[in-house]
């Protein structure tokens, strides 16, 4: 603005080519970038799982069937998700990956509307976007916390050693096996005689194992910011009882998982955390 002014009103030549130099370049600036966002293709790869308050990978696949793009940035469209993923050079009929840290501030289902994707192309002056539109909901797991003193105090099994009977400490059976005893693990399964001989705690593996069982529960009318901590514990928990070789169930909000354990059982508990307080209510 300044140099067209002062084009004007000196009628300098230099003047005047700088000024038509400069809108030059923003008239190319125009072309480059919106020739660069034509004719995209992209599809959501999502994530392997989102914590809430947390950075999460996510992925985009993006191709071009003809011509090249540069600078691209892709994001999601909205505030749910913050975070943005960013591609240098997309060549033509080659599909790319684009991976970013994105982070929600929350748990529960996210709407995803939009893919925007926007660059500086060609001279970082101006940005330029688009929205792709691509409905989707992305599951976001609740926050990752330390388990409570009182909760861990309330899940403690009761401390017993197993000497040479073969129906205590939590199994019956012929022993198959010594093996170290792991940090977390229940003591009652503690051989003492052959732990006394090796001079470490050794846990018996016996043919047929007892295994404590816990169905946690959430009140349905907790608010929703109560809601969010109590579920954040309540996954934290079930970390903890699922490591310690226990069954865990859940019972939250209408949704009722019956006891197991594993890292599939434990990704069940996780969605069901995620939707509680999210589900439509039932009739009375």
């Amino acid at each position: 603005m300044g140099v067209g002014v002062g084009a004007l009103n000196t009628g300098n030549n230099l003047l005047y080519l700088v000024l038509g130099l400069l809108l030059s370049a923003i008239v190319v600036s125009g072309i480059l970038s919106e020739h660069s966002l034509r004719s995209l293709e992209v599809r959501r790869l999502g994530t392997d799982a989102a914590f809430a308050k947390e950075p999460f990978a996510f992925r985009w696949a993006i191709s071009r069937p003809k011509g090249c793009s540069f600078a691209l940035t892709l994001s999601e469209e909205g505030d749910a998700l913050e975070g943005e993923g960013h591609l240098a050079y997309l060549p033509p009929g080659a599909e790319q990956i684009v991976r970013g840290q994105l982070r929600a501030a929350r748990r529960g289902p996210l709407t995803l509307t939009g893919v925007r994707i926007s660059t500086l192309y060609p001279f970082g002056l101006f940005i330029k976007g688009r929205v792709i539109s691509q409905r989707d909901t992305l599951l976001v797991y609740p926050a990752r916390v330390a388990v409570g003193e009182s909760l861990q105090q309330a899940a403690q099994q009761r401390p017993m050693g197993e000497a040479s009977n073969p129906r205590q400490g939590g199994g019956n059976g012929d022993l198959l096996d010594l093996r170290e005893l792991k940090p977390g693990e229940d003591s009652r399964r503690i051989h003492w005689l052959k732990s006394a001989g090796a001079g470490k705690l050794l846990r018996a593996v016996r043919e047929r194992e007892e295994r404590d069982t816990f169905t946690l529960r959430i009140d349905k009318d907790l608010p929703s910011e109560r809601l969010d901590a109590r579920c954040a514990e309540v996954a934290a928990l079930t970390q903890r009882l699922l490591q310690r070789g226990c069954e865990v169930g859940l019972e939250a909000d209408g949704q009722h998982l019956r006891p197991g354990r594993g890292a599939i059982h434990q990704r069940r508990i996780l969605d069901a955390l995620a939707w509680a307080g999210f589900l439509p209510k039932a009739a009375e």
